[in-house]
């Protein structure tokens, strides 16, 4: 055998399939499912601005419902939709988004108190009210977590969006991989430009 026969690398062929087997490993090995779509809907900033969900197309975004007197799992699920927020800082496209599950007593004063509390940075971490029977239907009938009727019953699931309004994914906030995963999704829809 000579010096060198064989050790050419592994030619075209198999640098494809190494190159498809790269960008398969490289994605997590699995697509991310698309679970559902979020329609155009407008709402109320902590802030009093009316706030447009067209501002979010383009964006990837993570959702949750919360209530601001919570004395159960809700200061927790900010709290790490607050983790969520510095893990991302990097990525100038992810956007959050905590729904109130009741508007009664969130009004915007209230919900921006709790912002501030819990450091959420204007114009990328939304608190949102609005009319009981939009934060309805949203959390009923588009996220399918929860309905906003004043029982004040609703999911520790986060929603993962994408920038073309799609949902990608939902993530239990006790999970053993939480938030690691979302995280990680996260990023995956940022490589899809």
């Amino acid at each position: 055998m000579r010096v060198g026969a064989g050790t050419r690398g592994p030619g075209v062929g198999g640098l494809v399939v190494a190159a498809l087997l790269g960008a398969f490993i490289g994605c997590g090995g699995r697509a991310l499912p698309v679970l559902g779509g979020v329609p155009p809907f407008e709402l109320t900033r902590q802030d009093g601005y009316a706030f447009d969900s067209h501002s979010l197309n383009g964006r990837i975004w993570v959702a949750d419902f919360i209530f601001t007197h919570c004395p159960g799992p809700c200061p927790m699920m900010s709290e790490r939709m607050r983790q969520v927020e510095t893990e991302t800082r990097d990525l100038a496209d992810v956007r959050l988004v905590s729904f109130t599950v009741d508007p009664a007593r969130d009004t915007p004063p209230v919900l921006d108190a709790y912002a501030k509390h819990f450091l959420a940075p204007p114009g990328r971490w939304f608190f949102l009210t609005g009319e009981p029977v939009r934060l309805d239907h949203l959390g009923l009938n588009v996220f399918h977590l929860n309905r906003v009727d004043g029982r004040l019953d609703h999911s520790t699931r986060f929603t993962l969006i994408d920038r073309k309004g799609r949902i990608r994914g939902y993530y239990g906030f006790s999970e053993r991989d939480f938030p690691s995963r979302l995280l990680a999704d996260v990023r995956r829809l940022e490589r899809e430009k």
